[in-house]
This record gives C-alpha cells, sequence and structure tokens, in this order.
C-alpha cells in the first residue's frame, strides 16, 4: 500500500505534468472510483489508471485532491460562515495546559440526539469532524457518533457542517478527553459501543509524552464504561506512537481481546498490525500519510463478553 501511494505521488510530483496546484473535476472522480473498495487501498492497476489520466490532462494531484474525492458524498460546503472566518489547524495542543484542565460539562443527551439510547461510537481527537460525519450519514438509525475535539474552531465547523446536513445522530464537543471521557460517557443513556483513537498527536520529545492522550486513567475509563462486546480502534502513522498506544491496550489482555483472536477474516502481518481500516473510509491525516508513502499501524480490540 505505502509503496504503490508513494509511485503515485512521485509519478504526480516528478515534472512535466503542468503546472502545481492545477485540477481536474474528471481526475477527482476518477480517484473516487479506483478509491472505493472499503479498504482503500491503490494496487498498481489503480496507480497506472490514475497516472494515465494525470498524464492525459496534464495535472498533479494532491492529498487534498484525494481527501475531496473520498469524501464527495457529503458535500460540504468551503465557505462556512462569517462568524467562524478563516480556519487555521494548529497541528499540536498541549492537553495539561491549565485552559483545558476543567471537565467539559455534561450535555442533555435527548437534545443532542434524536434516540439517546442507540449505542455510541466516540471518537477522541476528531480533527474536523469529516470521518465521524461520513459514519453518521451512512448509519443514521444504528449508532450515535461523539466527536471529542480539543480545538475549539474544528468544533464550531463541524457543528456547522452538521446542521447543514441535518444530522441528529452526530455532535461533536469542545473537550480535553483525558478530563472528561468518563464524566461524559457515563451519563449517557445508551451503550458505549466503539472508542477510536486515529493519529493522535505524537508529542515526539520525551519529556512531551506525558501530554500523550492515550494514558493509563484514560485506558482505565474507556474499559470501565465499554460494554462487553464493545471495541476500540487505534492507529497512527508514527510507529513509535502506535507501539505505544499497544503497550497500554495489549497490557488489558484480561478484559480484552484482539480482533484477530476472535475473527479468522481479520487479517494482520506479522507483527500483529490490521492490514486495512475496518472503518470503511480513511481519516484525513490517514489520506496524507498514505500518499506521502508511510505506513498507517492499526489495531483493534474487543472486551470481552463474560458469561
Amino acid at each position: 500500500m505505502a509503496a504503490s501511494s508513494l509511485c503515485l505521488q512521485r509519478f504526480f510530483h516528478g515534472g512535466g505534468l503542468g503546472p502545481r496546484g492545477t485540477t481536474n473535476e474528471a481526475l477527482v472522480a476518477l480517484v473516487r472510483r479506483q478509491s472505493s473498495s472499503s479498504s482503500r487501498h491503490y494496487c498498481r492497476k489503480r496507480v497506472a489508471a490514475c497516472a494515465s489520466a494525470a498524464a492525459k490532462h496534464r495535472i498533479y494531484l494532491r492529498s487534498p485532491d484525494v481527501v475531496a474525492s473520498e469524501y464527495a458524498d457529503l458535500n460540504l460546503p468551503h465557505q462556512v460562515s462569517e462568524e467562524l472566518g478563516h480556519i487555521r489547524i494548529r497541528q499540536h495542543v498541549n492537553p495539561l495546559s491549565a485552559c483545558f484542565s476543567m471537565p467539559v460539562e455534561v450535555p442533555d443527551w435527548n437534545e443532542v440526539f434524536r434516540d439517546p439510547t442507540l449505542p455510541l461510537m466516540v471518537d477522541i481527537g476528531s480533527g474536523s469532524g469529516r470521518f465521524l460525519i461520513w459514519l453518521a450519514k451512512r448509519h443514521p438509525e444504528v449508532r450515535n457518533y461523539l466527536g471529542l475535539e480539543i480545538r475549539q474552531k474544528l468544533v464550531n465547523r463541524a457543528d456547522f457542517w452538521v446542521k447543514d446536513l441535518a444530522l441528529y445522530n452526530v455532535h461533536f464537543l469542545f473537550a480535553n478527553a483525558m478530563v472528561s471521557f468518563n464524566q461524559l460517557v457515563s451519563t449517557y443513556p445508551g451503550p458505549l459501543m466503539l472508542v477510536s483513537i486515529l493519529c493522535p498527536d505524537p508529542h515526539f520529545k520525551k519529556r512531551h509524552h506525558k501530554r500523550r492522550v492515550v494514558q493509563k486513567p484514560l485506558v482505565d475509563s474507556i474499559i470501565h464504561n465499554l460494554m462487553p462486546g464493545g471495541q476500540i480502534f487505534i492507529q497512527s502513522d508514527v510507529l513509535e506512537v502506535a507501539l505505544d498506544m499497544r503497550y497500554q491496550f495489549d497490557a488489558e489482555g484480561d478484559v480484552l481481546h484482539h480482533m484477530d483472536a476472535l475473527d479468522q477474516s481479520v487479517l494482520c502481518d506479522q507483527e500483529g498490525w490490521l492490514l486495512s481500516n475496518p472503518m470503511g473510509i480513511r481519516t484525513e491525516r490517514e489520506i496524507h500519510a498514505e500518499f506521502e508513502g508511510a505506513r498507517i499501524y492499526r489495531r483493534m480490540y474487543q472486551k470481552r463478553i463474560y458469561n
């Protein structure tokens, strides 16, 4: 996967295909068709097809184009509102800052969701929100979706999109999951069925590792609130971060199974990393990383069902 994505990127950025930043709707549509499988992997034939189209139209394909193609079904407006203004994404935030230390107020779940008794998925670090909105739009009567994000402007924009799409099974909160996760999910009327932590801030420096979201208190809170049979999905494009998260959840082997131990159809490599994304669509960070040739390290766990 990484090799083919890198091959695709090198072809488009190798020179001679036209001015950088040129776009073409036909190519975006082609990329969307070529990436329509649930795993979203580019095989050699797909790379060749996209490369041929690029050569024909003399354009460059960029990772934002791939993001746009994968999320095109949402038809999200580019201009949101004058009140929100320009959304500049700050990549790294210190969750230990005093401004993030207060627990968020628990919402009235009956106002947040049309049916607050549905099973709940919580995405910790929901970013732009497109990933969760895509899931919510496709499963309106099956599950509710809650995104926790520490960057307020991203939450505001995601809320705007939710209202624009008239969705009643997805909600975003400006919250520090390290502080507020337990307080929020413990009050939710329905069962907690799935928790995802996807490409969290790596905080590379050793002295900043304490800022990483996956810490023992959060792991304990997730496991405590997760219903039997509920799942935890983690992934990162940074091996060190993926290993750190894996160590935290693997240590709970008396409570959690890894999915390949329960379902032989779940394919892993020799190191135990999932070979594909089981969610049906990639996150934006995942798309950017794979476009640049990076590998995504994934694990999925299920809480034991006791008789």
